[in-house]
């Protein structure tokens, strides 16, 4: 094919806070002939302008950001620009994360161990309007939506809201309720709300072992794969 008839890259924005990563990401994808980095952003306030003023193919998109969850920067940018696709890359545990980005309106998860080959296969298939989930992950949501999955009694902490998930990591991180509510944007008032609810879920009775359970929980997903 002349040069000149060759379709123009598919245009990818990469949002993660570590240089090292973003530098990874951009010179794996800047290899492949039909793909470009356009633009980077190490936080969320950055994504979202670069998402709202230009155009775009994909977003690839870590889901621990300094200034807000990637789950609600998933949320505001489909707001804004639905037909926009989301890959999350990340280094956590895609069984407690693929659903939810699933239903904030990502199209897939991949998880970053998964290396630069895999990387790009979920990027095109992205791309192409699938969604993309590792083999596992699909026959377990496929198990859960077929009704099947009853066998397995889902983890407390899979049952927690986006926003009570968000708040019970802020509370693992050793914050308070006040400082939470800042980070958040949040009422006091509201953040004890979803300390209520989220103590409720997890079967603890004080706020002590809330925090206690917190702080384990957030150790083992740092120490997991």
């Amino acid at each position: 094919m002349p040069a000149k008839n060759k379709p123009p890259a598919q245009r990818l924005l990469i949002v993660d806070d570590h240089p090292m990563m973003r530098t990874g990401l951009a010179q794996l994808i800047d290899n492949e002939v039909d793909l470009k980095v356009f633009a980077e952003a190490e936080n969320a306030g950055q994504a979202l302008d670069i998402a709202v003023r230009q155009a775009l193919d994909l977003i690839l998109l870590d889901i621990s950001l300094p200034d807000k969850n990637g789950l609600e920067l998933i949320k505001d940018i489909q707001a804004l620009k639905p037909a926009l696709p989301i890959l999350v890359v990340s280094m956590h545990d895609e069984s407690l994360y693929a659903e939810r980005v699933l239903r904030a309106g990502g199209r897939g998860y991949i998880m970053k161990q998964e290396g630069g080959k895999k990387l790009l296969q979920a990027v095109r298939h992205v791309l192409s309007g699938q969604i993309y989930v590792s083999e596992k992950m699909a026959a377990g949501i496929l198990e859960t939506f077929s009704g099947r999955h009853t066998e397995v009694a889902a983890s407390p902490v899979q049952q927690l809201s986006d926003r009570e998930f968000e708040v019970f990591q802020l509370i693992g991180q050793g914050k308070s309720t006040r400082e939470i509510a800042v980070h958040l944007h949040l009422s006091a008032k509201t953040v004890e709300v979803h300390r209520l609810n989220i103590k409720k879920k997890l079967k603890l009775k004080t706020s002590t072992d809330l925090v206690r359970h917190a702080v384990r929980w957030l150790e083992t997903e740092k120490s997991g794969p």
